[in-house]
């Protein structure tokens, strides 16, 4: 079994079994492809292991301890947002918490192919004004940690895909990210844009990699235009510059 990328805390680890393997990672059990690659998602609070269970075809099951490299967050303060947007009313919550279940069902369904196959890529040209996992205080009040990578960059700035995909969601109004898109890139691997000014794609287009999907803009919470790219395996949130550093299969367990 080889894996591809650093186990650490927020990051996207890449695997490769046998086919028709099964694994999970600490009980939960992970999509494998038909040709055994699957994707692991180690989150912002992980650590300090994980167990990866491993049962290949014709072979007994075994359990391997991984050591979850643990990481440093920042702190972002953020003033100026809309009372309303720091803390909702409640028919405003209720609006969210629909909002929330649509992702959440878009993010469930994943095509059981490595379409990330073709490498991720940067989704727009511009200056990185928010990391994943820092701690966001807005208008003074601590809130969840920031979910992905913020790209500022003028209102219009073309959006690409980061890698080959299935378009599961395009949403032109969410309270919070405003227009925002959802990409499947299989296996449970899928990335978020959000705070766009166009959508150019629509739900089960099929992108590939550095196709125009979108446009930067400044819908829903925002102090300016800028792109959030999100990254998550499944429901678990990750750091999307952990994808950009992937390379060819660098750890081979026993």
């Amino acid at each position: 079994m080889r894996f591809t990328g650093s186990i650490e805390q927020g990051a996207l680890v890449l695997g490769q079994a046998a086919p028709g393997s099964r694994v999970a990672l600490d009980g939960v059990p992970v999509m494998v492809g038909p040709d055994g690659r699957f994707a692991l998602g180690f989150s912002r609070e992980a650590g300090p292991s994980a167990e990866l269970t491993l049962q290949e075809p014709g072979a007994q099951a075994r359990s391997l301890r991984l050591a979850v490299v643990p990481r440093s967050w920042d702190i972002q303060r953020i003033d100026g947002l809309p009372e309303k947007q720091v803390t909702p009313d409640p028919q405003t919550q209720e609006r969210i918490n629909r909002e929330n279940a649509l992702i959440a069902k878009a993010r469930a369904q994943s095509v059981p192919k490595a379409l990330f196959e073709s490498g991720f890529q940067s989704p727009a040209e511009g200056q990185i004004s928010g990391v994943f996992g820092s701690q966001r205080i807005l208008n003074g009040q601590p809130r969840s940690p920031h979910s992905g990578v913020d790209l500022a960059a003028p209102t219009g700035t073309p959006v690409i895909a980061a890698a080959d995909g299935v378009v599961m969601l395009a949403e032109p109004d969410l309270f919070y990210t405003g227009q925002t898109l959802l990409i499947d890139h299989g296996l449970g691997v899928n990335t978020v844009y959000a705070h766009l000014s166009a959508l150019l794609v629509a739900p089960g287009s099929h992108v590939v990699k550095g196709q125009e999907i979108g446009k930067v803009g400044a819908t829903g919470r925002v102090t300016g235009a800028h792109l959030h790219w999100g990254l998550s395996v499944g429901a678990v949130k990750l750091d999307p510059m952990t994808a950009l550093k992937l390379t060819p299969p660098s750890t081979t367990l026993p």
